[in-house]
């Protein structure tokens, strides 16, 4: 009897699409899951005649409550090599092996610049503007040649946008709790005395720092007080780095221009979370990684995670 997979969050139901599952269709169903599933109820009702899982990032948590109601589960598959939302102690203790993927960095960088851009020149409402109809030009650009970047956090994909940052002329610069001056200079950028020199310095600041309890609540009220008035915050790496509440407030007082977020603490977003209704914010469904080269590496490489289980050496396993 073939074992089962779910594939989970496929929206726009190109997971199979994505990569050859031909390879394993005589040991293994494949079902793509285009609906997201709520609640650890609904997984463990969904979920409980499945024998691998396949999800992406982090939006699906695997608590030890849930792993215990899922008696088949064998093998977990999350997209990425980091993933915070896996209990990884229940999954040895239930017998689950957990596997990633390989992933890049450049599809959220790109997305950061999306984001960044579509702010600095208004693109939405004017647009928006244009096709209703309305006012033909209702703002002024902000320009990105001689303005501050102050990028949170220099990894692989704060790199990329310090880089890109550079090439549009402007004054780069970057902090982050481990980040020397030989590291910042490397990638030709300054770094900053502190966390609250780069929000006060700042005309545009990207946060791109990695979610977990380190970096839980990094940017607040007091970070979001320290920037100008005609200073934008982008964030495309984890919610939970910057305090829900305080950018709210922050973008109903106009206390900053304003904010290009791509991660939420709740995804999808309920129909009536506030941040669908802020002033002055650009927003995205997270789609930092959702891109054709990131999917066709996630979906090939979690077949061959399946192919590896399945000849008894699983490959690479997390954490």
């Amino acid at each position: 009897m073939r074992l089962r997979c779910a594939v989970l969050d496929d929206f726009q139901g190109v997971a199979l699409e994505s990569a050859d599952w031909s390879v394993i269709e005589d040991e293994v169903e494949v079902v793509s899951l285009r609906e997201h599933l709520d609640g650890e109820d609904a997984l463990a009702t969904a979920l409980t005649d499945y024998d691998v899982v396949v999800t992406l990032r982090e939006r699906v948590p695997f608590p030890g409550s849930l792993i215990s109601r899922l008696p088949r589960l064998k093998l977990l598959v999350a997209s990425g090599m980091r993933n915070s939302v896996i209990d990884y102690a229940a999954a040895e203790k239930y017998g689950v092996t957990v596997c990633g993927t390989g992933s890049s960095g450049i599809p959220p960088a790109e997305l950061t610049w999306a984001l960044l851009l579509g702010l600095a020149r208004g693109i939405v409402q004017e647009s928006t503007a244009l096709r209703a109809n309305g006012p033909w030009q209702s703002t002024v650009g902000t320009d990105l040649h001689g303005a501050r970047l102050g990028v949170l956090g220099l990894g692989r994909i704060g790199g990329h946008v310090a880089r890109v940052g550079l090439v549009f002329g402007m004054r780069v610069s970057a902090w982050s709790p481990r980040l020397t001056k030989e590291r910042a200079a490397e990638h030709g950028v300054e770094l900053a005395a502190s966390m609250e020199e780069l929000f006060a310095d700042s005309d545009f600041v990207s946060i791109q720092v990695a979610g977990g309890d380190g970096t839980r609540g990094l940017v607040g009220a007091a970070e979001l007080a320290l920037m100008k008035p005609t200073a934008y915050l982008l964030n495309t790496s984890r919610a939970s780095v910057v305090d829900q509440d305080a950018l709210l407030a922050a973008l109903h007082e106009g206390r900053i221009a304003g904010a290009g977020v791509d991660v939420f603490d709740i995804e999808p977003l309920p129909a009536d979370h506030p941040m669908r209704t802020a002033p002055r914010l650009l927003a995205t469904p997270h789609l930092g990684y959702v891109s054709r080269a990131n999917y066709s590496t996630y979906y090939s490489q979690a077949v061959e995670n399946i192919r590896a289980y399945l000849a008894g050496s699983p490959v690479r396993r997390l954490p």
